[in-house]
């Protein structure tokens, strides 16, 4: 299997279909600190991510946003003291695709 991180987003459309219980299953593998969870309804993959203070934090979220616009998929960002929370899920097919799981291992890749 292709590492996630070497994949682009490609464009989500209405009816896209949705990741598989399958795919969800072998794409997890590659984003182990991910968690799976459902918020009103839909499917989304969500991490926390520590820092050592503000700013430090708040560097993180603009590189994720900068990620987020050179791959045309947007997460929601909450920025705190000392940490971040990404949440990434398709939008448009209220759920998870490929591309949310290409996105959260590249999140991983900026943490680093």
């Amino acid at each position: 299997m292709t590492e996630l991180v070497q994949m682009q987003c490609e464009a989500c459309r209405v009816g896209a279909p949705q990741a598989t219980a399958e795919e969800i299953t072998q794409f997890s593998k590659q984003i182990p600190d991910w968690s799976l969870m459902t918020r009103d309804g839909i499917n989304r993959l969500e991490r926390t991510y520590s820092f050592e203070n503000f700013v430090k934090a708040v560097a993180f979220t603009n590189k994720v946003a900068d990620l987020a616009e050179s791959e045309g998929h947007h997460p929601s960002l909450l920025t705190e003291w000392g940490k971040v929370t990404v949440t990434w899920w398709s939008k448009k097919i209220k759920g998870l695709h490929r591309n949310d799981f290409v996105m959260a291992a590249k999140t991983d890749q900026l943490a680093i």
